[in-house]
């Protein structure tokens, strides 16, 4: 029974929400392994990490459906938002998860950039986390204002 007619943006930032949580219980799975089978009963850094921010991007992504659901922004607008935080939480997430099971780095910051074997410009670094700071600002700056456009004019 569909009582609710939900755009698309509403109904992908509902599912990732709930693909978000299902990684953070499936992580806290994995870090909990990795305590039980540690001497110092320590989980590897980026494990704890994946863990902690797919826990975290779960609400946050039901925020991004709630905003989206109440924007009077054009539909296609609200859902580039949504997929632009939805792209870069994802992103984060599979990075951290990919540090982890490489174990190859506690601060993935921290010059020179790896991932396993290989080396990343720090160029490469900056752009992506430049990328990701104005893309989640100004998409989630879109998606609330689209809000108090809705409810205060």
């Amino acid at each position: 029974m569909d009582l609710i007619q939900l755009s698309a943006a509403v109904k992908i930032a509902i599912v990732f929400s709930g693909i978000y949580l299902w990684v953070g219980m499936l992580t806290g799975v994995w870090k909990y392994i990795q305590i039980r089978n540690s001497e110092l009963a320590r989980a590897h850094y980026y494990v704890d990490i994946a863990h902690r921010s797919s826990l975290l991007y779960a609400p946050a992504t039901l925020i991004l459906a709630v905003l989206a659901y109440f924007s009077a922004l054009p539909a296609t607008l609200n859902l580039a938002f949504v997929l632009i935080n939805i792209g870069f939480f994802s992103f984060s997430i599979l990075s951290y998860v990919l540090h982890g099971f490489l174990a190859d780095t506690t601060n993935q910051f921290k010059t020179p950039h790896v991932i396993g074997k290989w080396y990343l410009p720090k160029a490469l670094m900056t752009v992506a986390m430049i990328a990701l700071v104005i893309g989640e600002v100004v998409a989630t700056f879109g998606l609330l204002f689209g809000v108090i456009v809705k409810f205060w004019y």
